[in-house]
């Protein structure tokens, strides 16, 4: 968000959120909103209010807390928030200014993908580096996670906030974007609740899996650039799917 909290969450673990996006986009929606340049359309208002419920739950209150429980609490409601963003950023209703900016909360969040509840299936989504492992700390930073509520908190409630009678929806343009990326994308489906699928994207024309692919973006949709020089628009994935798989841009 601000310069101070970074440098904040960066001094709390060695191991620091990814906010460079985050930071990107909530000053440009500030800058947007307060100029009148962003007049939110229903659906940004409404994924937004969605967001802000997350934002600004509370911890449960228990008779008889323990540190464990007061850290599973605290972790899963950032986990809750990070779904939330993930919900409504996949369901591709939102304007791209609103969608750049929830890819970014997404990714400042990403740690609480996993954390306190897994998804409950073995081809559930894996982005990163899972928590336990070499290069990641024990568990998230979650004090790091919780000092960015308070200006998501502002920020949410001004875009979720209801539009004047008669306010006409304006939605200023995004930058496309493109990165490189060798890997593989995974597309993932949910016939049932618990139940995942999975399956590794590959060109339609040479078949390669790995890239390295050029990903091309304007937050409406995203195409693969296949070394082969092909390009596809029928990859059928989601945008967290690609996007939390990228370097911090």
């Amino acid at each position: 968000m601000t310069s101070g909290q970074e440098t904040h969450a960066a001094a709390l673990d060695p191991w620091p959120l990814r906010t460079r996006a985050l930071t990107r986009e909530a000053g440009r929606a500030r800058r947007l909103l307060a100029a009148g340049e962003w007049r939110p359309a229903p659906a940004d208002s409404a994924a937004a209010a969605a967001v802000l419920n997350r934002l600004a739950a509370p911890l449960p209150t228990r008779r008889s807390a323990t540190a464990r429980t007061l850290a599973t609490d605290r972790n899963r409601r950032l986990q809750r928030l990070l779904r939330t963003t993930l919900h409504h950023l996949d369901a591709g209703t939102v304007s791209p200014p609103a969608a750049a900016l929830l890819a970014a909360v997404a990714r400042a969040f990403l740690p609480w993908h996993a954390t306190p509840n897994p998804p409950p299936a073995a081809a559930a989504p894996r982005y990163g580096t899972p928590p336990g492992t070499a290069g990641s700390p024990a568990v998230p930073p979650t004090e790091a996670g919780e000092a960015l509520l308070p200006d998501l908190l502002a920020l949410f409630a001004e875009l979720a906030s209801t539009s004047p009678p008669g306010t006409v929806p304006l939605t200023p343009p995004v930058e496309p974007w493109q990165v490189r990326y060798t890997g593989r994308f995974r597309r993932y489906g949910r016939p049932s609740s618990g139940v995942w699928t999975a399956e590794t994207v590959a060109c339609p024309a040479c078949g390669g899996r790995t890239g390295p692919w050029t990903v091309t973006c304007d937050w409406r949709l995203f195409s693969l650039g296949c070394p082969c020089g092909v390009v596809t628009h029928e990859h059928g994935l989601a945008f967290s799917e690609v996007w939390l798989l990228l370097p911090d841009m």
